[in-house]
């Protein structure tokens, strides 16, 4: 089962969701809003690619940072950050094969599925 992690108002979220429904894929869906995000999942995620790549640095969350959090963002802090303002994660948040997919394109979609 696919599974994908986010914030259900967000505009990326909601195409990602219109290109799966119209492409009669299943998946589960993880609101971060409302279901929060764990420790271990986030540890699992920066393990696996790294924080650079999950964290939006282009985002309101990532700006409203304190500048010390930010340069000296790492593994721990970074985790700690997913876990207490989940928004800060690049959305849609894909697991799919095995593996992890961040943001959402159609052509990108196409080939993974």
């Amino acid at each position: 089962m696919i599974q994908i992690f986010g914030i259900k108002n967000c505009d990326t979220m909601k195409k990602a969701f219109r290109w799966l429904d119209e492409n009669n894929i299943e998946y589960s869906f993880h609101d971060y809003k409302k279901l929060g995000l764990d420790e271990t999942t986030a540890k699992a995620w920066v393990d696996a690619i790294g924080w650079e790549s999950i964290i939006n640095k282009r985002g309101t969350t990532w700006r409203k940072l304190d500048e010390e959090i930010k340069s000296s963002m790492n593994d721990d802090s970074a985790i700690h950050v997913m876990v207490t303002q989940p928004s800060i994660i690049r959305r849609p948040l894909v697991i799919a094969k095995g593996s992890i997919h961040l943001g959402f394109s159609p052509e990108e979609y196409a080939n993974l599925f």
